[in-house]
């Protein structure tokens, strides 16, 4: 079956041009141009992936991503210029999983797209054999590998694909500090072309939603000047 993408973008070159060249990689298209279109398609086409400008008429890609993460885990590739640094941060922060810089190239971007539909495919289908077969736990806190779910105190933890996949993967090794430059190889799972404060604002978003007390974290700890680990058992 066809992975189904989701085109948003008020340039009808560029929505042209991404469309032609994943319809020839197979993929089944949908498009919008502006926000308020982009949500309505959302809805009715429900895309595996969704490629989102920031600047657009009706309503910005920053606020669709907004909306969509209120209701959806599907996975977000925002589309950015490079004047928009603190756009990319926010959209990170918003919930998207991923930002390519324009003007991009078709590869990196097919690359990104491919990388982020077989994790959201195949979430945790590599490791689910480990820790007590289908199951991470600590204390009060439950990855259950099989479900792709996060529970805390019996209630679901309503996560990212990123920050689903960057938990699972600081948890199955605990004690074990990884930079943000393995995180980025190791969880973003290609060679990644944006920066180390991926990881910052993926990690300070994920302590938000598993941590009682972000500020001072209990599960997620950092080693400063090193990384990132998960406290060991």
């Amino acid at each position: 079956m066809k992975s189904k993408i989701l085109i948003v973008d008020d340039e009808k070159s560029i929505v042209d041009i991404l469309s032609f060249n994943f319809k020839k990689e197979g993929y089944d298209v949908c498009t919008a141009y502006d926000g308020k279109e982009a949500l309505e398609k959302v809805y009715a086409y429900d895309p595996d992936l969704i490629l989102l400008d920031i600047m657009m008429p009706q309503m910005d890609g920053l606020q669709v991503c907004r909306k969509i993460r209120e209701k959806m885990n599907t996975p977000i590739i925002m589309l950015t210029a490079r004047a928009e640094e603190v756009d990319k941060v926010l959209g990170l922060e918003l919930g998207a999983d991923d930002y390519v810089t324009k003007p991009f190239g078709m590869r990196e971007l097919m690359a990104r797209v491919k990388a982020n539909l077989r994790r959201s495919n195949h979430m945790g289908e590599e490791e689910a054999y480990v820790h007590n077969g289908k199951m991470i736990r600590h204390e009060n806190l439950i990855i259950d590998l099989d479900r792709y779910e996060v529970t805390k105190d019996g209630e679901i933890l309503e996560l990212t694909l990123r920050e689903y996949e960057l938990l699972k993967f600081l948890a199955s090794q605990k004690g074990q500090i990884f930079s943000r430059e393995i995180l980025l190889e190791k969880v973003w799972g290609y060679e990644y072309y944006g920066d180390v404060r991926t990881v910052d604002v993926t990690i300070r978003r994920l302590r938000e939603k598993v941590e009682d007390e972000p500020s001072k974290p209990e599960y997620i700890l950092t080693k400063r000047g090193i990384g990132y680990y998960f406290i060991g058992a």
